[in-house]
């Protein structure tokens, strides 16, 4: 009797582990569930179907860099709609008017269930549409437009549960090419990247909108997103401004360190990423510097920094760090490998970027999945590789997204495709599609 109890419990436990894989898992903010760029669902194909992996759905929409966000059945993503003229002027502010809007689509079907609409005149450079990921949690979807509107709305029906317009709260102005900075949730607080005296980041009330607190000076802003790590037995949230890398207390602002990294224009975009207890981040203009994190406390120590030619230098997408090493999409295209504790250059490439020659802000948005990476170029490639020490080991590629957006003469697709449910969730100027990427 107790052994066919025990064998129902088994049984049971591996049918809730079953439907538990089947229902997939969410990617609910920028770079998915750990804001890590690792995509951890299993039974993904090996190889790509010689038609091509299987469209799921597609769905219309409009102009925007922002990735899509998954969550319990559902995605987000936001667009900008104009009569307007939205080709790119680098450095040049063009005016449009036009509408915001975030859009709720069912994961399985790509029907719409919700969207909501607010006016919003762009004066940025890149006019195409909002940047930041929407970032779900606890029922709630927020969500930062290129001109700082910022919404906390209710996930199920689109409600507006709070909303802050954060160039008139705190007295600034949005940043030449639109406010980048996806929202991260950390307990009780929406912590953004803001700008003006004083409040470079600002922590939210995540059920209330309230501030919290706020922290930083700086000429701007910038364009870098909040993350927190752990290191010298603190949580630490990061925070790159076009003057410093700051290392704050997440719970009250207050600044541990600084370490200066100026990139030209003052395009901090990249999150400074960990491994170890080294901490990296690089910008245009050769601009990079590799930070030793103190064991006993928040400080760190200044290991190495970038020259012409060494580093890794990324504008549109994040690196990732493994094995020592740091991968990634530098200014003029060039995909990288270089080691993280010297910065010597170790390879690198086109293949995933732009195929074979130099174009400014090249890139390719990737994820790792087991022992390789898929890769979404901004030709609309999807890649599947090995990156090692030693290559890139190109193992599949399949076209699977038209590029739409203006820049620099050539089209692209900028914006990170989500990974859920074993499946591509990927965006352009035009539509947003699902792209199956389940074993068969």
């Amino acid at each position: 009797m107790k052994s066919g109890w025990l064998v129902g419990i088994a049984m049971g436990w591996q049918l809730v582990g079953g439907l538990a894989a089947a229902r997939g898992e969410d990617w609910p903010q920028w770079l998915g569930p750990q804001r890590d760029g690792v995509w951890r669902e299993t039974g993904i194909l090996e190889k790509f179907p010689a038609n091509g992996p299987t469209v799921l759905w597609r769905t219309p929409l409009d102009g925007g860099y922002s990735g899509p966000a998954v969550a319990a059945g559902r995605v987000y993503v936001t667009d900008y709609v104009s009569t307007g003229d939205k080709t790119p002027d680098p450095g040049t502010r063009n005016e449009l008017v036009g509408k915001e809007r975030v859009h709720c689509l069912d994961a399985k079907t790509g029907q719409m269930i919700w969207r909501h609409e607010y006016d919003c005149p762009y004066k940025i450079s890149y006019p195409a549409g909002p940047r930041c990921t929407p970032t779900v949690a606890g029922g709630k979807v927020y969500t930062l437009g290129a001109e700082g509107n910022l919404f906390a709305l209710d996930a199920a029906t689109g409600k507006v549960v709070w909303s802050r317009e954060l160039k008139k709260d705190y007295q600034t102005t949005s940043p030449v090419w639109g406010f980048t900075g996806h929202p991260l949730v950390d307990g009780q607080k929406l912590i953004c990247l803001v700008g003006g005296a004083g409040s470079v980041v600002v922590a939210f009330d995540k059920d209330t909108g309230a501030e919290l607190w706020k922290s930083l000076s700086a000429k701007e802003a910038g364009y870098c997103a909040p993350s927190i790590i752990e290191a010298g037995g603190k949580r630490q949230l990061l925070m790159w401004h076009p003057q410093a890398i700051n290392g704050l207390d997440p719970e009250t602002g207050k600044v541990y360190w600084t370490a200066p990294l100026e990139p030209l224009y003052s395009m901090s975009i990249q999150s400074p990423r960990k491994l170890g207890d080294l901490l990296y981040a690089g910008g245009i203009g050769d601009q990079a510097v590799a930070l030793k994190l103190a064991s006993d406390k928040p400080a760190v120590s200044e290991v190495w920094r970038g020259e012409k030619t060494t580093g890794v230098y990324p504008t549109c997408s994040p690196p990732f760090l493994e094995d020592g090493v740091i991968y990634g999409a530098c200014q003029q295209g060039h995909f990288r490998a270089v080691d993280l504790a010297t910065g010597k250059r170790l390879w690198e490439t086109f293949a995933p970027t732009t195929g074979k020659r130099f174009a400014s802000s090249g890139s390719v948005f990737f994820v790792k999945n087991g022992d390789r990476f898929f890769m979404l170029g901004e030709s609309g490639d999807l890649i599947i590789a090995r990156l090692s020490r030693d290559k890139y080991d190109e193992l599949a590629r399949v076209h699977v997204i038209d590029p739409t957006g203006d820049a620099f003469g050539r089209r692209v697709v900028w914006s990170h495709p989500a990974f859920a449910n074993r499946a591509m969730y990927a965006r352009n100027d035009k539509e947003i599609i699902c792209v199956s990427l389940a074993s068969p």
